[in-house]
C-alpha cells in the first residue's frame, strides 16, 4: 500500500502504455507537488501473445488483468488504461475513477507509399486487428483483403515497411501521441468510419474502498469526456460488444450542450450493417445508451448477434 507521500501508478509496459501513464503522472504532479509519483510497469498477457488475434485468446480483458491484481494486492494505487482496452463490465473491487479530456478518437491510416486511402489500389491489403474496422471498411469497399495485425504501434509500423501490408489502420490518438502525426495519409470521418467505444480517451482505475487515490485523481476528470464515454459504454454493453463484436460507437457534445450519440452494429464481412443516433442531455448519457443499445437490437442487431454468436 502507498504512504501518503507515494502514489504508485500501475501501467502497460509498451511505449504508448508509458506515455499515456507518463501523462498521468505530470498531470498529477502539478496538483500534488508533494507526492512521489511511482510507475508500475506490468507486461500484460494481452502483450506477452501477439501472434493470435484477441477474440481467440480471452478479449481485451487481457490488457488489464494484471494491471487490476496489482491494485487488489496494494502494490499499485491506480491503473492507467486507453478507454478503449477497458471491458464494460470491470470488477465490483474496481471502478474508473477519472477519464481525462479525450483526444482525437478518429482512425488513421497509415500507407506504405504516403498515399491517401481514396487512392489505394481496389484489392489493397489492410491490416488492423480489429473486427469493427474490419466491417466497417468491407462495408466501404468489399474487395478489400483485410489481415490480422497485432502487435504495439511500433511493431505494426514495422510490418507496414517491411511490404506486409498496403496501408495499416491505427488509432489517431496512440499515432499522435508517439509523434507519428506525419505518418498518417487520411483521418476517417467519425461518420464514416464510427471509432471504437473509448477510442481516444484515457482512464485511470482505482479501488472502489480507496477514498484517498479517488481524490487525488478527481480533478484530472474531464466531466464532458466522461459523459460522452459512459454512454458509448453503456450502449456496448446493451449489445454485449467485446472484440469478438463489430460494435462502435461515438458521442459527442454538441455547442447547443446536447449530447449525439452514434451506434453501429455489422456482420464481419460488412453485408449488413445497423446504424442508428440518439440525443439528449449529457447527464443522461447512461440512459441514452441503454436506449440506443435497444433502439440497435430492434432494428436488425439482433439478428446480426444471433448469427456472430452461431458460427459460419
Amino acid at each position: 500500500m502507498a504512504t501518503d507521500s507515494v502514489l504508485r501508478i500501475a501501467t502497460r509496459s509498451s511505449r504508448l502504455a508509458l506515455w499515456q501513464a507518463e501523462h498521468v503522472r505530470s498531470c498529477l504532479s502539478l496538483r500534488h507537488s508533494d507526492l512521489k509519483l511511482e510507475l508500475v510497469p506490468i507486461t500484460t498477457s494481452g502483450d506477452k501473445i501477439s501472434d493470435r488475434p484477441l477474440t481467440t485468446i480471452g478479449g481485451k480483458g487481457l490488457f488489464i488483468k494484471e494491471l487490476e491484481q496489482a491494485l487488489y494486492e496494494g502494490r499499485a494505487d491506480l491503473a492507467v488504461h486507453s478507454m478503449k482496452d477497458v471491458p464494460v463490465e470491470i470488477p465490483k473491487d474496481f471502478n474508473i475513477g477519472a477519464i481525462l479530456k479525450r483526444a482525437d478518437p478518429r482512425d488513421a491510416v497509415v500507407t506504405n507509399t504516403g498515399v491517401p486511402f481514396s487512392e489505394l489500389n481496389l484489392t489493397a491489403t489492410i491490416g488492423t486487428s480489429s473486427l469493427r474496422r474490419k466491417s466497417q471498411l468491407l462495408a466501404m469497399q468489399k474487395h478489400l483483403v483485410i489481415s490480422d495485425l497485432r502487435g504495439n504501434v511500433t511493431t505494426r509500423l514495422r510490418k507496414l515497411r517491411d511490404g506486409e501490408f498496403d496501408a495499416i489502420i491505427l488509432a489517431a490518438a496512440g499515432l499522435q501521441r508517439l509523434g507519428f502525426s506525419d505518418l498518417i495519409s487520411t483521418l476517417f470521418d467519425p461518420e464514416q468510419i464510427i471509432p471504437a467505444i473509448g477510442q481516444g480517451a484515457i482512464g485511470i482505475e482505482c479501488r472502489v474502498d480507496d477514498f484517498r487515490t479517488q481524490a487525488l485523481i478527481q480533478p484530472l476528470h474531464d466531466r464532458t469526456s466522461g459523459f460522452c464515454v459512459a454512454a458509448e459504454r453503456a450502449m456496448s454493453a446493451i449489445l454485449e460488444g467485446g472484440c469478438d463484436i463489430p460494435v462502435a460507437g461515438y458521442a459527442i457534445v454538441t455547442q447547443a450542450g446536447e449530447m449525439r450519440l452514434t451506434g453501429m452494429i455489422a456482420s464481419l464481412d460488412g453485408s449488413r450493417v445497423v446504424r442508428d443516433e440518439i440525443t439528449g442531455a449529457p447527464e443522461n448519457g447512461n440512459e441514452l445508451g441503454r436506449q440506443l443499445g435497444e433502439n440497435l437490437l430492434a432494428a436488425g442487431a439482433a439478428a446480426i448477434l444471433s448469427d456472430l454468436r452461431s458460427g459460419p
